[in-house]
């Protein structure tokens, strides 16, 4: 058994107060929000709620769900991120994959023409002539096919590609009578889950708070996303629409909207929430690979 140092012990004690205050900095919004989605907006307008919910009331989240536009934004965003997510991680495994071949002619030059678009692009104002153009203006395709690949995520999956599966593994396919197809079907993609996951996770969490398409080219509410609904209610004040104006008080009328702005925080984040626990483990194992050689 090893003895730790007096070094050793001190570094261990800093280094793990510093990860308790930035976990307790990290997580504290977060449960306040929570919590306070939870309780009675009375005792979270005065400042009595610091943590744990108190006067727990669900008032907020039944006048969310009685609200058409949430539950609309909510369903297109599902649409726009499963599907947008979808087209994304195939364009990028069929981008990374050719470029990641040695015996792939021009894949330099390609690579240098992807990369150029990173730093230089043709503006705001000619991109949207040109979906306009193509006819794309509030249609579901504005929200997807002008986001469809990244080519940050394809120079990473690239690079996944050529330092984590070996060459020699391709050419003793080839030599077997494996086309690229079933290289890449039944070789790269299965060896190949901890970069598609995290590819899956930008995507996903990309899309689902996309918001500055829809609202430069999307007109009809019932086609906005979610992030854009909760634009409408956190920042232009909104939520008037869910609260009854000519029955209730004013101070009353405060506190309801402030209980649904916490609400639709916690509505907004929780599919989020909920995808990252099934993509840990391909986090963990992209973590651990090139670690061991030999």
């Amino acid at each position: 058994m090893q003895i730790e140092s007096r070094g050793d012990r001190i570094f261990n004690i800093i280094n793990y107060t510093i990860l308790i205050l930035v976990t307790i900095i990290v997580m504290y919004p977060l449960v306040f929000v929570l919590s306070a989605s939870f309780s009675d907006p009375q005792t979270v307008l005065r400042g009595e709620m610091l943590l744990w919910p108190k006067g727990v009331n669900l008032n907020s989240y039944v006048k969310i769900f009685q609200n058409k536009d949430i539950i609309s934004g909510f369903t297109n965003t599902l649409v726009y991120t499963s599907l947008g997510t979808f087209i994304n991680l195939a364009m990028t495994i069929l981008a990374a994959y050719p470029l990641s071949r040695k015996d792939f002619v021009g894949r330099n030059a390609i690579m240098a023409m992807l990369v150029f678009t990173m730093f230089f692009s043709g503006g705001l104002i000619p991109t949207y002539l040109l979906i306009k153009n193509l006819g794309m203006l509030n249609t579901l395709w504005v929200m997807i096919i002008p986001n469809a690949v990244s080519i940050w995520n394809i120079i990473i999956m690239r690079t996944f590609f050529q330092q984590s599966i070996p060459g020699e593994l391709q050419e003793a396919a080839t030599i077997d009578g494996c086309s690229n197809i079933k290289i890449l079907t039944r070789i790269i993609l299965p060896l190949s889950m901890p970069i598609i996951a995290v590819t899956i996770l930008f995507y996903a969490v990309g899309h689902w708070n996309a918001f500055f398409n829809a609202l430069l080219y999307l007109s009809d509410k019932d086609k906005f996303p979610l992030q854009l609904i909760l634009r409408e209610i956190l920042i232009q004040g909104q939520t008037n629409d869910m609260v009854k104006m000519s029955t209730e008080s004013a101070i009353k009328q405060q506190r309801e909207v402030e209980g649904i702005k916490y609400a639709v925080l916690v509505v907004a984040n929780i599919p989020v929430l909920a995808l990252y626990p099934f993509l840990q483990r391909y986090f963990v194992k992209g973590v651990m690979i090139g670690a061991i050689k030999g």
